[in-house]
């Protein structure tokens, strides 16, 4: 497994989030985490970057990740486009593509940057302008393109849909698709459009008040007409 999580719990102060869950994202894989506004999904991601209090093991490649700083796992290949996508509003999207790559030494950089814009055609066109001024589509793919210029090898995403069109959305998770079937990059997506996630993915957890309550393959959960009416409103 490329990712392990054993019994994680995360709490913001004395409010406790996540109650001991337990998932993996095998490599080269596509997990899906599902769930209401509140159940915990977006604070998984965070645990797993540690950008909140933990507890638990976390595995990355075998080594435990948990209690190091985010920015050494980071290094260690996880790339993280959260909710909102934070993007640098007042910066280029040139700029907010090389704060990406700012700790790569190596001399693929510009290769890369090329790679993105074969895969973002519109950045190219936008390359110059300030990325406050683009649609909230472009500014979700600038911040994937970010993400992917860390080369990493597990990419989370938290919310990718939210707030598009739908035919942007489709846009964005065939996209996640290439990235996953072309580059081999594993990801791990947190998204309440449980449709769009189960359709790409090939494994998917669903989260409630912070516990796992269903895990499986994703198409098996995809067809299950109970579990869909259940757990995922549609």
């Amino acid at each position: 497994m490329l990712l392990e999580a054993v019994g994680l719990r995360a709490a913001y102060g004395q409010s406790k989030v996540l109650h001991g869950i337990d998932f993996t994202v095998r490599k080269g894989g596509v997990t899906a985490l599902l769930g209401a506004n509140g159940a915990g999904k977006t604070t998984t991601l965070r645990a797993i970057c540690g950008m909140v209090r933990t507890e638990g093991e976390l595995r990355f490649e075998g080594q435990r990740i948990d209690g190091r700083p985010t920015e050494a796992i980071v290094a260690s290949g996880i790339a993280h486009v959260p909710d909102g996508r934070g993007t640098f509003m007042e910066l280029s999207v040139e700029e907010n593509m090389r704060l990406g790559a700012y700790t790569r030494r190596d001399r693929g950089v510009a290769a890369d940057f090329d790679r993105m814009f074969t895969m973002f055609p519109k950045l190219r066109q936008r390359y110059r302008q300030q990325a406050g001024t683009l649609s909230g589509g472009e500014q979700q793919m600038l911040a994937i393109a970010r993400a992917l210029l860390l080369r990493p090898r597990l990419l989370l995403l938290d919310e990718p849909s939210f707030g598009l069109a739908p035919l942007i959305v489709q846009e964005i998770f065939e996209i996640m698709r290439r990235i996953n079937e072309a580059d081999g990059v594993s990801i791990l997506v947190v998204e309440q459009n449980a449709s769009m996630a189960l359709a790409v993915a090939d494994h998917a957890y669903l989260l409630e008040t912070g516990r796992i309550v269903l895990s499986g393959p994703a198409a098996d959960i995809r067809r299950d007409e109970s579990v869909r009416r259940a757990y995922l409103g549609y």
